[in-house]
């Protein structure tokens, strides 16, 4: 059933069809004003577009049009202080059409001229959607912002990188910081791209024909701030394709999001204690005094589970339904809503706890072993002509060795290093330096003061980018 047929819980959008009310059973399964009441701006500001256009096309006169959009003015001041909690509408569109008939009177009848709800919510979903994407891009902004801030703290501090949850290699805690700043980059611009797909106007398409009126659909384009306009009317109606790339990149923001969690949780354990989260995004327990939980980690961690359920449902919805609007498609704000609140609610407490947060660096260098400089080792033998498979079999077996011996593997005696290979000369201990280890990796992209720094100047350089 297409959206103009689909009814409220009064009868005069469609009554004259029908010979008898809505069933009650039905009413509440059909009421969506719960959800869509957000829309009252965008339904309004699409309204008033759509007025001076039908002023243009001649459906209006020049006083209809003014009298029509000061209604609509005061139906904006009445919403403003809430919609009303026993209203019996349907949905926004259908709130805002009768209220503006309790301002103007019949006259408010004229304004759906040539427009259907089909068309109607597609625009001040998109208008909507638009605005999401530009705050979700101010909002990844500030957690990639915290981080470099992070990143600009840590260049001097040298802490174990992991691979398994396994100690691996030594990298400077700036790294670790930009490692997590990189990819929310990348969702920024799935956002940007998001945004940039909904900023088609579907508004002049009607229920799936076309306007019979001869409306000014670029001019529509203009005024309400939309890049392009709908090639196909009956696509138009019921493409939510925007729809979906900005839940995916909710989604895929939940995962970074809830990766960087993992992250804040194990590094702030007394196991691991490499860093601290400010005491404002913790929480102590209602039994043992001592707990300091890092609830901040754990909650934006939880939401990933969420945003990938919103995604789930939102693709299921769309996949099997026929040419056209349909009903179903309700539903899709649900998952939409959902998505952006969830992110709006997490992102900023994320990158104020970011911003809270200190590396400890006296546990850090405790929590260093010498077995992370095992391929410095490997590499000092690549340098005298061994090849790394030999050398490789080698730094394993004086790795064992030092296990054995029950020490740490830079303790072992330097005849020990000899014997393993000719090519262990003396001086074998300058190899156990954490500062050489890392500055070795000068190239981009690497673990060097200079390629952090330049890290951290070109994720700045990124933040302040305007979309385009």
């Amino acid at each position: 059933m297409d959206r103009d047929a689909a009814g409220g819980t009064g009868s005069g959008l469609w009554g004259g069809r029908f010979g008898q009310g809505m069933a009650p059973e039905m009413i509440p399964l059909n009421r969506s004003l719960g959800v869509d009441g957000r829309l009252w701006k965008e339904d309004l500001e699409g309204s008033r577009a759509w007025a001076r256009a039908l002023q243009s096309a001649g459906v209006l006169q020049d006083d209809e049009l003014t009298e029509i959009l000061a209604g609509l003015d005061r139906v904006e001041s009445r919403l403003a202080e809430g919609i009303p909690t026993d209203a019996p509408d349907e949905d926004i569109h259908t709130l805002v059409e009768r209220m503006l008939g309790e301002e103007i009177g019949e006259l408010a009848g004229k304004l759906h001229t040539g427009r259907s709800r089909n068309d109607q919510v597609a625009t001040d979903l998109r208008l909507w959607g638009m605005k999401a994407a530009a705050r979700l891009d101010d909002h990844l902004n500030e957690v990639v912002g915290s981080l470099i801030e992070l990143a600009e703290r840590g260049v001097e501090v040298i802490l174990p990188g992991y691979t398994h949850l396994q100690q691996a290699q030594p990298v400077r805690a700036a790294h670790w910081a930009l490692s997590h700043a990189w990819p929310l980059l990348r969702d920024r611009e799935r956002v940007r791209s998001a945004g940039r797909a909904a900023g088609v106007l579907p508004l002049g398409s009607g229920a799936l024909a076309g306007c019979p009126f001869p409306v000014d659909r670029e001019i529509l384009r203009r005024e309400l701030g939309f890049r392009a306009l709908s090639e196909n009317s009956m696509d138009a109606v019921s493409d939510r394709d925007w729809s979906v790339e900005l839940v995916f990149a909710g989604a895929l923001i939940g995962i970074h999001v809830s990766r960087l969690g993992e992250d804040l949780v194990l590094f702030s354990s007394r196991e691991f204690g490499l860093l601290q989260i400010g005491e404002g995004f913790a929480t102590g327990s209602s039994l043992m005094p001592q707990k300091r939980n890092p609830d901040v980690a754990e909650l934006a961690r939880a939401k990933a589970g969420r945003l990938q359920g919103n995604l789930t449902g939102l693709m299921t919805l769309l996949k099997g339904l026929p040419t056209g609007y349909n009903r179903d498609l309700q539903e899709e704000k649900i998952s939409l809503f959902d998505t952006v609140d969830t992110l709006e609610l997490t992102l900023p407490a994320l990158a104020g706890a970011i911003d809270d947060t200190v590396f400890r660096e006296d546990a850090i260098a405790e929590a260093l072993n010498p077995e992370l400089l095992a391929t410095d080792l490997a590499d000092h033998l690549v340098r005298a002509g061994v090849p790394f498979r030999r050398s490789h079999d080698i730094v394993g077996r004086l790795v064992r060795e030092a296990e054995s011996r029950g020490m740490p593997l830079s303790e072992l005696p330097e005849e020990v290093f000899r014997e393993a290979s000719e090519a262990f000369t003396e001086g074998v201990e300058s190899i156990f330096d954490w500062e050489r280890s890392v500055e070795a990796r000068d190239l981009p992209g690497g673990t060097s003061r200079l390629a952090v720094q330049t890290q951290i100047q070109k994720a700045r350089q990124r933040v302040s980018e305007a979309p385009s």
